[in-house]
């Protein structure tokens, strides 16, 4: 693992904040970067994985006003795996790249298409594509609006890829598309978006405070037909109203919603929030759509709860099995969530609830008689104190008199082992 220190060494800067445009910089002159590059490999040459995750997340991520929120490794090994074998896989919302970096090592000759709206995260995307030697294209730009900064062809070399910047983006429709977009972010729709092909059919667009559906949608466009597309996002994608709702129903009567897959909370760094995978699919053989309850797959972790290996090998389980597994996972029919009002909540497919033991009978016996021995023992000794109280008035020693009466009464007379008297009142 590089740490931070090595990472700005390797840059050559002082402070982390200026590693961005130096890194951009070196990375448009072919022969710098082909030095940086095998300096980095000197320090690390495991390839599977993203080096800058911790190092942009700590020092360079906005969760503020983008919220960036970088994907933790165990749910990048799971999500990947989900999707499966590719010639060209798309990855919107990329950041730094690990979600590519991960379908790379399954396909080191596939073609890889990003779009990254973040300045800063901008160069170590190129820079990771690039180190690995891969045929990509880049987007940067905001993958809502279109709005367009650079476009970056990258093609396969003899150790590292060459470095292009185009003014038009031409590409192919993925065989699947990675995301893990901002959550509930901000975004500006226009009612002329309404003609674009990603948004025509669905008749409304994703309200302004939450872009969740449009990421959905964006992706979704990025698919050909045959293809699997795999979307991380909060849990309120599932049976927010309104808009999103119109939306929800509409994928789901399409068959294009394939898997409902519920993560752990706090599996992020910086968001306690639960997440829940989609998967999507344009052309199902299949009108149903599994249910994955994996709430509690997680080790906890002083930051956050890790999934693991073992709890990513269950969800592929069910997954791969698609079938009814006790208390984890559920295949609803398109009935089911119709009669659901298409709530896509996962509780209401899974029924996680665990009934508490019943005892045995002579141990709930035993405990009713030590129950009933402790009442008659209380009752003796109210009884006793009774007998021992006096009013400090003639009122008040009539009141507690005909409480004694009615008490000694009820419950019988208890012997009195006190001398003192006690004053009530």
């Amino acid at each position: 693992m590089l740490s931070v220190e090595t990472i700005n060494n390797l840059i050559g800067i002082d402070e982390s904040y200026k590693a961005p445009i130096k890194l951009q910089s070196i990375l448009n002159d072919s022969n710098k970067r082909t030095e940086l590059f095998n300096q980095f490999l000197e320090e690390e040459s495991d390839l599977s994985f993203d080096w800058f995750t911790d190092y942009f997340q700590e020092e360079h991520s906005d969760r503020k006003n983008k919220k960036q929120d970088f994907t933790p490794d165990g749910i990048v090994k799971l999500v990947s795996s989900l999707l499966g074998s590719f010639k060209i896989n798309a990855d919107i919302c990329a950041g730094t790249g690990g979600l590519t970096i991960k379908r790379w090592t399954k396909n080191h000759n596939g073609k890889f298409y990003c779009e990254e709206f973040s300045d800063r995260a901008m160069p170590f995307l190129l820079f990771n594509l690039m180190i690995r030697n891969v045929d990509a294209i880049v987007f940067h730009g905001d993958s809502l609006t279109r709005k367009t900064k650079h476009i970056y062809y990258l093609s396969k070399g003899k150790a590292f890829s060459s470095l292009e910047e185009v003014r038009n983006l031409e590409k192919n429709k993925a065989d699947t598309v990675i995301m893990n977009p901002p959550y509930s972010l901000k975004w500006e729709p226009q009612d002329t978006m309404l003609k674009e092909p990603r948004f025509k059919n669905f008749d409304v667009l994703a309200p302004k405070s939450k872009a969740d559906y449009a990421f959905i949608l964006t992706g979704l466009d990025n698919l050909n037909d045959n293809g699997t597309m795999a979307i991380i996002l909060p849990h309120g994608v599932l049976f927010r109203g309104n808009a999103e709702g119109k939306i929800r129903q509409k994928i789901i009567d399409l068959n294009y919603l394939d898997t409902v897959i519920g993560l752990p909370e706090k599996a992020f760094l910086n968001t306690d929030i639960p997440t829940v995978v989609l998967i999507l699919k344009k052309k199902r053989q299949n009108r149903d759509v599994l249910f994955v309850d994996a709430s509690k797959e997680f080790t906890k972790d002083k930051a956050h709860n890790k999934i693991e290996e073992g709890h990513i090998n269950k969800i592929l389980h069910a997954y791969y099995q698609r079938s009814d597994i006790d208390k984890f996972a559920h295949v609803a029919t398109l009935g089911e969530i119709k009669d659901n009002d298409y709530n896509l909540n996962v509780p209401r497919y899974v029924d996680t609830f665990e009934p508490e033991p019943v005892k045995p009978l002579h141990e709930i016996m035993a405990e009713m008689k030590e129950l009933d021995s402790e009442i008659e023992h209380t009752k003796q000794e109210l009884s006793v104190m009774l007998q021992e109280l006096h009013g400090t008035n003639l009122e008040a020693d009539k009141e507690i008199k005909e409480f004694t009466k009615y008490w000694v009464g009820k419950y019988g007379i208890g012997k009195s082992k006190r001398k003192e008297q006690l004053s009530l009142l």
